[in-house]
């Protein structure tokens, strides 16, 4: 009775296994009258004489051994079961003891696990943000070169129709001039940039899809940290009182394709290294980008800044040369005029000599009639003579002069024809280069459209 009471003063505890039986407290049992059989077998101890009065029975001493053995056996048995439930409670105080130690030690190893995890679940996390918002930045700078790839097809037309509207030109001022050389530099500055813009334009291409390669990456491993953190989460909420526990036998056994904590956050960590790594070759080739379209807006607008400068100069030499050869025109078409009056004055001048040769020649023809010694050659005679000869001069110099007058004036029309022709080539020419080809660089694209923000 008294170990039934220290039993039931202890505190209660949680045991693991199942309690023992409690010990039965000993009770007063009610007598059994017993009816010994005779010993009547045939090795009796009594002979048929003694049957009545001698029966089998103990002597006294073994009665007294008997009741010692008895007694020494229940005193040994009760003190073996007290013993053995004072190490049954200490048993029970320990395990349960050692089993909520055990059950601390895996709830704050749960806790220190799920630390862990929160730590890459947010690197990853934080990397996957920034490759979005890297991704993000590239996208819009390949936006960009597409942008300035289109815009590149505006000043390619330009310098392609002016090369062919120059072609137009008659000659000879179909010259390989500056202006055509620039125009050359120009449509093969713009091919290079083409092709410079179309393979940065595959490289941004290239690097937004390892970009979205390694973001999926981390965020498989992100998903299956998440996953991870909610089980653990889960298994560091169980308790004993939990109502959703069950025997798992099978389950105290490692998989053999399970990580070890070193594989497990070196895996993390290498997803999280290939992709800053990404990240840094997105951030530099954007950087790269930049520098590019800069360059190239600024190549593009200088070169057409030399191109217009050159069909300023050119068009100025045009209109120089044309001023000069209006002039000259204006000269020749005064010459002609002199020289056509000057013709007419020549003939008339033959002509008027017509009538003193005439009176000469009759005065000499009519004095040949003079009779005898009459014929004198008198100084009247070498005056008339002479007369006739200096007519003659007069008349032959001014046929000469007449003809070198007529040459004078074909060369004058000649000249004038040249004149009239190069200038009507030099007002084409002004016409094609002014008219047509600067004025249609006049929708020459800026600097923020060669650089892709418009």
């Amino acid at each position: 009775a008294a170990s039934a009471e220290g039993t039931m003063a202890e505190p209660r505890t949680l045991l693991t296994k199942e309690p023992a039986p409690q010990a039965v407290p000993v009770a007063q049992l009610p007598m059994k009258v017993v009816e010994v059989a005779l010993n009547t077998g045939p090795h009796s101890s009594c002979g048929l004489a003694t049957a009545g009065f001698r029966t089998a029975k103990y002597l006294p001493h073994e009665w007294h051994e008997h009741h010692h053995g008895l007694t020494l056996e229940a005193a040994v048995g009760c003190e073996q079961a007290e013993r053995c439930c004072r190490e049954a409670r200490s048993l029970a105080r320990s395990t349960a003891a050692a089993a909520q130690h055990a059950q601390q030690d895996s709830t704050a190893t749960l806790g220190q696990r799920l630390q862990d995890i929160h730590f890459w679940k947010a690197e990853l996390q934080k990397e996957i943000e920034d490759l979005v918002a890297e991704t993000g930045l590239l996208a819009a700078q390949k936006v960009r070169l597409e942008r300035a790839l289109d815009a590149t097809e505006v000043p390619y037309a330009i310098a392609t129709d002016n090369l062919q509207c120059r072609e137009r030109r008659q000659h000879p001022d179909l010259v390989r001039d500056q202006v055509e050389i620039e125009l050359l530099k120009e449509a093969e500055l713009i091919r290079n940039i083409q092709e410079l813009l179309k393979r940065t334009l595959m490289q941004a291409v290239n690097q937004m899809r390892l970009n979205r390669d390694h973001k999926e990456v981390c965020e498989m491993d992100w998903s299956d940290k998440v996953e991870t953190y909610n089980i653990d989460e889960k298994c560091g909420r169980y308790n004993n009182q939990s109502t959703n526990i069950q025997f798992h036998p099978g389950s105290v056994k490692f998989e053999e394709s399970a990580s070890t904590p070193e594989t497990w956050s070196k895996f993390s960590h290498d997803n999280i290294y290939r992709a800053e790594r990404e990240k840094l070759a997105s951030v530099n080739l954007r950087a790269l980008i930049d520098s590019i379209l800069h360059d190239v807006s600024e190549d593009l607008r200088l070169q057409c800044a030399a191109v217009n400068e050159a069909f300023a100069k050119r068009c100025e030499e045009l209109e120089d040369a044309k001023h000069k050869l209006e002039f000259h025109l204006k000269n020749t078409l005064k010459e002609i005029g002199d020289q056509e009056a000057n013709i007419a004055a020549l003939k008339q001048a033959i002509k008027d000599k017509e009538a003193p040769m005439k009176v000469a020649q009759t005065r000499l023809y009519d004095r040949s009639f003079r009779p005898n010694v009459e014929l004198c050659r008198d100084p009247a005679q070498f005056r008339l003579i002479s007369e006739v000869e200096e007519l003659t001069e007069s008349i032959e110099s001014l046929k000469k002069k007449l003809l070198e007058s007529e040459q004078s004036l074909r060369n004058l029309e000649d000249t004038r024809m040249n004149l009239e022709k190069e200038i009507a080539v030099k007002t084409n020419s002004i016409f094609i280069d002014k008219q047509k080809c600067m004025a249609h660089r006049t929708p020459y694209p800026g600097v923020l459209k060669l650089a892709g923000y418009q």
